[in-house]
């Protein structure tokens, strides 16, 4: 009795998954990705090793690399694999890697509030994580995290109006963390995480 009504909500939750999947629209998980391509919009992608894509966008009088999984297919990629060739291919002169993810969120928060943190930011079994902070801390490069809040139903259903509208405080925070740490003229990375299903680039 006790566990049956977190049950019924994982259940519920991969219902409305089977719709958005079935109709290619985009979910919950893609905060991340949605972000990535909002920024990327209008800018020339190229494809980089395991389904990611890459544009070189000027922001904040720096140049960011922005990487997101390649849609819109339902893919998530490999960002540990694309944010490592990123930095190899600049020789490690990266002066801040910026991940953002949807995030669980606690019972009493609301879907869609954007949270600040350090270290990569991604779910999954802990293989891109690791390779981006070999990388990352090889090069001594500092690594921040935006996170969407969300919970397990959001993050497979169709893409919530919160949590859509979520993506451009992030981008807003993303802004405010490049002005604060690092300097006009640097060399960034911004990562959108997460399944990019119905989001192009």
């Amino acid at each position: 009795q006790m566990v049956l009504p977190l049950i019924m909500r994982m259940a519920e939750a991969y219902r409305s998954a089977l719709k958005a999947v079935t109709l290619g629209q985009p979910i919950g998980d893609g905060a991340g990705a949605l972000v990535a391509a909002k920024l990327m919009q209008g800018y020339e992608k190229r494809k980089i090793p395991k389904d990611c894509v890459v544009a070189t966008v000027p922001f904040e009088g720096r140049t960011a690399y922005v990487i997101k999984a390649e849609g819109p297919g339902g893919n998530v990629g490999k960002p540990g694999d694309a944010i490592k060739q990123i930095i190899e291919e600049n020789e490690g002169k990266i002066a801040n890697v910026i991940m953002i993810d949807a995030g669980e969120k606690y019972e009493g928060e609301k879907p869609g509030e954007v949270a600040e943190g350090v270290g990569a930011i991604i779910g999954g079994p802990g293989v891109d994580q690791f390779k981006i902070e070999e990388t990352t801390l090889k090069y001594k490069i500092p690594v921040n995290a935006i996170k969407i809040k969300e919970d397990i139903g959001d993050s497979i259903s169709p893409m919530r109006k919160e949590i859509s509208d979520a993506v451009n405080t992030a981008i807003e925070r993303i802004k405010r963390v490049v002005r604060e740490r690092s300097k006009e003229g640097d060399t960034i990375i911004i990562a959108g995480i997460g399944n990019t299903i119905g989001i192009g680039q």
